[in-house]
């Protein structure tokens, strides 16, 4: 890692704890400011590394501006969810992307599809059930075409990813589970707070994964 990364990277994180007392305070004006910027950090970030793969940084890079995006939908006062999933479904298909570039094997592959697709298909169905209970049907397949692509991206993780990347490839997975739990099935008050610190943790490790 350059020196310039670790400087940008610690920013990042500086940036993703206040953004952390924001939410678990729920300090608004905070929040608007911290969670794209801390994005924009790690993309930063990932700019300035001494990559294993140039391709595989690139891809990443593009990602990490999508999340960017991402961030700013899904945070607007107005509900910009579709949009923000829209732009979150492109970055783990460049993730997915990012991951095939780097060291995919085929026992890798063959084991990840084996893990992650059975617990893909029984998350993907009870967030399905409970968008159909609450009549929101009509979600549903936005929901299922997000669960194929994240899913993706973690079968890309797992079968040619580090073992760091790897990590942030299952919290990211985490962190949107957390998202659809809380706004689809049963919102607790803890999960606001572990949704984007499970976050902040997958972008670091999904940066920290292309070394």
């Amino acid at each position: 890692m350059t020196g310039l990364a670790a400087v940008l990277l610690g920013v990042a994180l500086v940036l993703s704890a206040l953004d952390w007392v924001a939410v678990g305070r729920r300090i608004r004006s905070l929040e608007y400011v911290c969670k794209p910027a801390a994005a924009a950090a790690f993309l930063a970030t990932a700019l300035a590394l001494n990559p294993a793969s140039d391709g595989s940084r690139t891809w990443c890079c593009i990602a990490l501006g999508l999340c960017v995006v991402g961030d700013v939908f899904l945070m607007l006062p107005c509900d910009a969810f579709l949009p923000g999933l829209a732009a979150f479904a492109v970055a783990q298909t460049c993730f997915a992307v990012s991951f095939a570039l780097q060291e995919p094997t085929l026992l890798r592959l063959t084991v990840a599809v084996g893990v992650v697709v059975p617990g893909a298909v029984i998350l993907t169905a009870r967030f399905a059930g409970a968008l159909a209970r609450g009549g929101n049907g009509s979600m549903v397949p936005a929901i299922e075409f997000y669960a194929v692509v994240i899913s993706a991206m973690l079968v890309s993780a797992i079968a040619g990813g580090t073992a760091v990347g790897i990590a942030g490839a299952l919290l990211f997975l985490t962190s949107d589970s957390m998202i659809a739990e809380h706004r689809f099935v049963a919102p607790r008050g803890w999960q606001p707070l572990a949704i984007i610190v499970t976050y902040h943790l997958a972008l670091t490790a999904l940066v920290l994964g292309l070394l």
